[in-house]
């Protein structure tokens, strides 16, 4: 018989984009989605509505980190915002990957379709001696955990 399994911890993990192992991220939000409901009334059945599901939404995935020389993200937002009037759209497929204490993957949630939508730059003040975190807003068209 078996013990029980701790659960795993939420600060081991990285983003891939194309491919591309990506660490070092302060933070990655937005890993959900929701089904609307819709609900059905029919005639006899007066006590309560039918719910059917609906359509599928994705949230948007923030990405936040502290800043460094490496400026990818913000050229690729760069690259939506130029290519934006004239419909050249830049969008990858991407990976948040979960990992254990010994650095082994236990779970991949996989986005597709992505582009960065906003991009935000550091708070800066001079009173402060905190890491400079940018941030970067993706949206998808589809999230599948695959293991």
């Amino acid at each position: 018989m078996t013990g029980p399994v701790d659960p795993y911890v939420n600060f081991n993990y990285l983003v891939e984009i194309d491919g591309i192992a990506r660490g070092a991220f302060h933070e990655v939000n937005g890993l959900d989605s929701t089904i609307d409901v819709i609900e059905h009334r029919e005639g006899g059945a007066n006590t309560t509505p039918y719910k059917l599901p609906g359509q599928t939404k994705y949230a948007n995935i923030v990405l936040r980190w502290g800043m460094t020389i490496d400026n990818q993200l913000w050229l690729w937002h760069k690259s939506a915002v130029d290519g934006a009037a004239d419909g050249r759209l830049d969008r990858r497929n991407g990976s948040v990957v979960l990992l254990d204490r010994r650095g082994q993957e236990v779970a991949r949630w996989n986005f597709v379709r992505a582009w960065p939508s906003k991009y935000t730059a550091p708070s800066l003040s001079a009173e402060a001696s905190d890491v400079a975190i940018e941030s970067v807003e993706l949206v998808h068209e589809g999230l599948d955990r695959v293991s």
